[in-house]
């Protein structure tokens, strides 16, 4: 993932679109993350439903 000051990136806006394009974005303030800048199709991956997890397989027991 690519870090970008908060300076940089309002002064470089086209260059954060292009570069969040391809992957996501930090913007730092102060030197501590505060947002993530991402394109729209990562973001409708992470926000689709996950699948359906399959059962879990249990073990059987062994009785003593």
């Amino acid at each position: 993932m690519k870090i970008m000051s908060a300076k940089d990136a309002k002064n470089g806006f086209g260059r954060l679109i292009d570069t969040a394009l391809a992957e996501p974005v930090t913007i730092e303030k102060h030197g501590r993350g505060v947002v993530v800048v991402m394109s729209i199709e990562e973001y409708e991956r992470l926000k689709a439903p996950d699948p359906p997890a399959a059962a879990p397989v249990h073990k059987a027991e062994k009785r003593i």
